[in-house]
């Protein structure tokens, strides 16, 4: 078995071990800015953010559309509790 050595006491008089923790810092400024730049790119000049959001909210209240009642009570449980936001009044819209 080898011996261990204490780590020696911290030149603030503490007590503690002196951290032998480096700070290291990695500047992701100039590969986030490319990142963005290509997935806009991918994305192309027709994307409509809004039209994406609302095809979502209409695709979520799909979802919660026509649910039997063993469905609708756990749907209104969850609702209830804050895990859901209230969608609709159970009917996909037309």
């Amino acid at each position: 078995m080898t011996s261990h050595v204490p780590a020696s006491p911290a030149p603030d008089g503490s007590g503690r071990p002196e951290s032998a923790l480096v700070d290291f810092t990695v500047d992701l400024t100039a590969q986030e800015a490319e990142r963005q730049v290509l997935a806009l790119d991918a994305i192309g000049p027709h994307w409509d953010p809004l039209q994406v959001m609302n095809g979502e909210e209409a695709a979520y209240d799909l979802l919660y559309s026509g649910l039997d009642a063993d469905q609708q009570r756990l749907y209104d449980e969850l609702v209830a509790s804050g895990v859901l936001p209230r969608r609709g009044g159970g009917h996909a819209p037309a």
